[in-house]
């Protein structure tokens, strides 16, 4: 049986040989820190379940220090409440609310953020610590502030990171707010993904820093974007075109609902294939044109349902060929995703990484292109 430092060297070797690790300092971290100690137990989904059913994982279960350091996310919490530790053995149903993602993404975050000796980083969203501890090997515990919104969440990374050998500044709150106490930072990462940029983050990082964030909404598309905060509150930047995704941040998640009812209204033939809408990119598009509605169903059939209008959009095969679309309430919200799909196919159907964001006091909208191209604005 390996032993976990020996499970640590070949996931970093693997990193390192597929390209993810290429800066000597984040190779250092990825061999120093131990994940066992901040995902001790975790669930593991049990495969073909519908709903999605998780299984705790405990130590000394078998396959659970390999679980540790396969590239993979471990879910650590279930509805924010549910711990594996509270589970007796058999599956049970939830939405993760709390996880430890899978090492290759953290370790290229931190890489694409571009840190330097000095540099004082504040990261939004603790977690498990993992990421945390990362981050205070590299830039030592002096540099490293870091917030988390669940305090019992928090509570066991800082425990965690404590064991690990590391004491970054570790703060049990709104990250989306910011450091409490102020100060200047010159890079910030999040863990967690956000309906927009929050405003104060763009005072607390200096002009000429960076912000590292994943762009989401209530249809949890997503889309990873690398800011340049030009001054107090103003910042432009490009999204990048790796496929990550995060949990959205508590505060921008959307209100809980009742079951859906689908409703009758108004009839007519699609002018997009509704499958498109159940890509990455294409469902990060109308997602941008229909930013307060929920989206479900899969390939042709697609449930649009507006959170704060309650306007319906849904899409059905058409007997004579094609698909109809039924819309009803006061947001036209298919006629939204159409034209926005059209803008995107105009423009010859860039990936995310031809997409761009200009944030200012005005508004935050996010391009084609460039920023007199084809835009939507963010629910601010």
């Amino acid at each position: 049986m390996s032993t976990p430092a020996e499970l640590r060297t070949a996931l970093a070797d693997r990193l390192t040989e597929d390209g993810t690790l290429t800066e000597r300092e984040w190779d250092s971290a990825a061999r120093a820190v131990p994940r066992e100690l901040f995902v001790g137990t975790y669930f593991t989904p049990v495969a073909g379940s519908v709903p999605t059913s998780y299984r705790p994982v405990r130590e000394g279960d078998p396959g659970w220090l390999e679980g540790i350091y396969a590239d993979q996310t471990l879910v650590t919490q279930l509805d924010g409440r549910i711990w594996p530790e509270d589970v007796n053995g058999e599956a049970v149903t939830g939405i993760p609310s709390s996880s430890s993602t899978l090492p290759s993404v953290v370790l290229r975050m931190w890489q694409q953020l571009d840190t330097e000796a000095g540099h004082r980083v504040l990261e939004i969203g603790t977690g498990t610590g993992y990421s945390t501890a990362l981050g205070a090997h590299r830039l030592g515990d002096a540099n490293l502030t870091s917030i988390e919104y669940d305090p019992t969440v928090g509570a066991a990374a800082a425990s965690a990171v404590k064991t690990a050998g590391f004491s970054p500044q570790l703060i049990i709150g709104d990250g989306l707010r910011g450091d409490p106490a102020g100060g200047q930072y010159d890079r910030l990462i999040a863990t967690c993904s956000v309906r927009y940029i929050p405003l104060s983050w763009l005072h607390q990082v200096k002009p000429g820093g960076r912000i590292l964030v994943t762009l989401s909404g209530w249809s949890y598309a997503n889309a990873l974007v690398l800011l340049d905060v030009t001054g107090p509150g103003e910042a432009t930047g490009r999204f990048l075109a790796d496929p990550t995704s995060f949990m959205i941040a508590r505060p921008h998640d959307r209100p809980p609902r009742q079951s859906l009812a689908l409703l009758p209204g108004d009839e007519r033939p699609t002018r997009i294939d509704p499958e498109i809408i159940g890509t990455w990119t294409g469902s990060w598009v109308a997602q941008l044109a229909a930013p307060s509605a929920e989206r479900m169903g899969a390939g042709g059939q697609q449930i649009l349902s507006d959170v704060a209008t309650g306007s319906q959009a849904r899409t059905t095969p058409n007997p004579k060929g094609g698909w109809t679309v039924i819309q009803r309430g006061p947001l036209r919200l298919w006629d939204q995703v159409e034209n926005a799909v059209e803008a995107w196919r105009q423009a010859g159907e860039p990936h995310q990484d031809g997409f761009g964001i200009t944030v200012s006091g005005s508004g935050q909208r996010v391009w084609i292109g460039h920023e007199d191209g084809p835009g939507w604005n963010l629910p601010i």
